[in-house]
C-alpha cells in the first residue's frame, strides 16, 4: 500500500476515525492515498479539503470531466500511474463513454490533444503541461493563450489550481511507494452541492 506505516479503518479511533467515516467509499474502503496520511490526520484533513474543493466545489465552471483529463495529463506527465489510474476511472465515468474517454486517455498520453480535445481545451492542456513541466518558464502569454481560446480568468485559476494540486498529489503517491493495492477506482467525492460531503461513491 505504502512505504510508511499506516493505520487501517477498523484501527482507526479519535480523529482520524471521523475522517476516515468522511470520506470512505463502499465496504469502509478508504483510498490508500488519504491512508497515508493517517499517522498525521491533520494532513489529511488539509488534502481532503483541496482535493474537494479544487475539482468537486460547484463554484467550479469548467466541466467536472476536463478537471479529471487535467489530472490525468498532470499525472502521466509526474509518471504517477497511481493518479493516472484513479483519475481516468473518474474521468471515463463522468463521461459515460468508454469509447471518447478511451481516446482521450490515448491524446492525453501520447500528448496530441487535437485528436480528441477541441481548440479551447487545447489551450488548456498546453498550459497544464507546461506548468507541470517548466513551471520558471511559463509567462503572461500562456494565460493570453487560454483567454483567446476562451476561458475567463476564473476558468484560468481553476484549470492552474488542479494542475497544482496533482504536482502535490502525485509527489504524495511517488514518495510514499501508495499503490492502488485495495483500492476502489474511479470514486469521488460526488456531492458538489455540499461542500461538506467528502463521502465517496
Amino acid at each position: 500500500m505504502t512505504w510508511i506505516a499506516t493505520v487501517a479503518y477498523e484501527d482507526a479511533t479519535g480523529r482520524l476515525k471521523q475522517l476516515y467515516d468522511r470520506i470512505k467509499g463502499p465496504d469502509n474502503n478508504v483510498d490508500n492515498i488519504m491512508m497515508a496520511h493517517s499517522l498525521r490526520p491533520h494532513t489529511m484533513d488539509g488534502h481532503m479539503a483541496l482535493y474537494k474543493y479544487v475539482l468537486h466545489h460547484s463554484a467550479n465552471t469548467v466541466p467536472k470531466w476536463f478537471l479529471e483529463a487535467i489530472g490525468v495529463l498532470v499525472s502521466h506527465a509526474n509518471q504517477c500511474s497511481y493518479c493516472v489510474e484513479h483519475h481516468y476511472a473518474g474521468l471515463a465515468r463522468l463521461l459515460g463513454n468508454a469509447d471518447r474517454a478511451k481516446a482521450m486517455r490515448i491524446s492525453l498520453e501520447t500528448e496530441y490533444f487535437e485528436r480528441a480535445f477541441d481548440a479551447r481545451e487545447q489551450a488548456a492542456l498546453r498550459y497544464a503541461l507546461k506548468l507541470t513541466r517548466k513551471a520558471f518558464s511559463v509567462g503572461h502569454d500562456d494565460i493570453e493563450m487560454m483567454r483567446t481560446a476562451g476561458f475567463d480568468d476564473g476558468q484560468i485559476l481553476e484549470i492552474n489550481q488542479v494542475t497544482a494540486y496533482f504536482a502535490y498529489a502525485n509527489r504524495t503517491v511517488l514518495g510514499l511507494g501508495i499503490n492502488t493495492d485495495g483500492d476502489v477506482l474511479g470514486l469521488s467525492p460526488n456531492n458538489s452541492d455540499d461542500i461538506n460531503d467528502w463521502s465517496h461513491r
